[in-house]
């Protein structure tokens, strides 16, 4: 008979986790404020709220950690992470951050001004934020495709080039610091880019003298897809698709707690020494100095060995086919999510799943409690509170999806969890007619609102 599929890896510990009564769920989301992100992580039983820093480590890592240089300027780590970065990514310059969001910062304060454009393949939150904190603004160019979340498209993160060009043909380039491009698409459902696309994008560029930065975060899950999903690939290793991705790009921020499989950690990294050296100045006020930014010794040395694991099929495959199962299982129960299955979440379709709520209510963030109060599991909205308000008209905005992101952390639950989710997520379809009111916000900050937002409910 045919072998069936195996992890990757076996374990070597375990971390107790605690069920709940719906009772005690019911009292912890309202102290919370019906906001997922203010629940204490003793009462989540399957996190799924992100898949950043939350992965395991693997025993190489754990190993380099203790290793780790923690002189304050040239430390032997950070030396081995720029080896790193380089013969992985092909970037010569690089600035260490503690995470994604502070290498946007890094980069940003740099070459982000008052009334620039930043068009992309819908932006993170984060990114978003840092653009529009600017005053400057982002364009999202992602192909009209990515909305429609019942269409299987191989590649549905891509950039629509004819959205891209109006953008920079209507413009200065002065006015482009930078075209973002997002691998996988994140806010889209995490749907990957191809090469192909990449390199249309990087041609564009190159024709309006506009440079390209690539948001990385999950950059080889989109390097898996690429190989198993587009021609002419199928036969390159993952590190060979890697470096192609990157030859297209002039700079790259990073996230590392995704893809490279650390609890802490990022980078800005660089193929212009000039700009390198314009960016120092807001890492050493923001982050610490340039040879060590945010990040502690040990955590740059675990980083190092993440990049190279991180970029290997095996570990790659493990990791998409749990998603897969899951999504496997939530297509037995006829549930609606954002098709194909992203690299690193389900993305629940949550205006199908309670059509009857109107967008005034957070349909996502509805959808998100009631999967809490049904079973203990937290999942995060990517819908209209993360989108927050126009900067301009201060009216909230309503994008077209309405999703609830369940990303599965890397290495830390097993198939059986997902069971329990796809259970957990069919008994809240089951019981979707009788949800008829949602939430209102009662309190926000002006920007990434999500993360601390307070809410009632209706």
């Amino acid at each position: 008979m045919e072998i069936p599929f195996a992890e990757s890896y076996r374990i070597k510990m375990v971390e107790p986790i605690h069920r709940s009564t719906r009772e005690e769920r019911e009292q912890w989301i309202k102290e919370a404020k019906y906001n997922l992100f203010k629940l204490s992580s003793k009462h989540v039983f399957i996190d799924l709220l992100t898949d950043s820093g939350t992965g395991a480590m693997s025993n190489r890592q754990w190993s380099a950690m203790m290793m780790g240089d923690e002189s304050y300027a040239g430390a032997e780590s950070y030396f081995e992470l720029k080896e790193a970065i380089e013969k992985i990514l092909g970037f010569p310059y690089f600035l260490p951050t503690h995470q994604g969001r502070a290498a946007e910062n890094v980069l940003f304060s740099t070459i982000v001004k008052e009334g620039d454009y930043l068009p992309g393949n819908s932006h993170f939150d984060t990114t978003k934020g840092h653009i529009e904190y600017r005053k400057a603004h982002a364009v999202d160019c992602t192909i009209s495709a990515a909305a429609q979340t019942e269409l299987e498209l191989p590649f549905k993160g891509e950039v629509d080039l004819e959205k891209l060009e109006k953008v920079l043909a209507n413009n200065p380039k002065e006015k482009i610091p930078c075209v973002v491009l997002t691998v996988t698409n994140n806010t889209a459902g995490g749907q990957p880019v191809s090469m192909k696309n990449i390199r249309d994008v990087h041609n564009l560029c190159r024709k309006y003298d506009i440079p390209l930065l690539l948001d990385s975060a999950r950059f080889a899950e989109n390097a898996y897809f690429i190989k198993t999903r587009e021609e002419g690939y199928a036969d390159k290793s993952i590190k060979e698709i890697v470096r192609e991705m990157f030859s297209y790009a002039d700079m790259m921020t990073m996230s590392s707690k995704k893809d490279a499989i650390v609890n802490m950690g990022g980078f800005v990294a660089f193929k212009n020494e000039e700009l390198w050296k314009r960016c120092q100045m807001f890492c050493i006020m923001n982050e610490g100095y340039i040879t060590y930014g945010g990040m502690s010794g040990r955590d740059m040395a675990a980083l190092a060995v993440g990049l190279d694991e991180g970029t290997q099929f095996d570990t790659l495959d493990t990791r998409i086919r749990q998603v897969q199962y899951l999504a496997a299982k939530l297509d037995e129960y006829g549930i609606p999510y954002q098709r194909p299955a992203g690299g690193h979440a389900i993305f629940l379709d949550a205006k199908k799943i309670l059509p009857q709520l109107p967008r005034e209510e957070f349909v996502a963030q509805t959808l998100g409690v009631e999967l809490y109060l049904e079973a203990g599991i937290r999942g995060v909205e990517i819908g209209a509170i993360l989108a927050d308000r126009d900067p301009e008209t201060k009216e909230n905005r309503y994008p077209e999806l309405e999703l609830l992101r369940l990303a599965i952390p890397r290495r830390t639950y097993t198939n059986n969890h997902m069971d329990v989710i796809a259970a957990a997520v069919k008994n809240v379809y089951d019981r979707r007619e009788s949800i008829t009111k949602g939430y209102a916000i009662t309190f926000e900050q002006p920007v990434m609102r999500h993360f601390t937002v307070e809410l009632k409910k209706l």
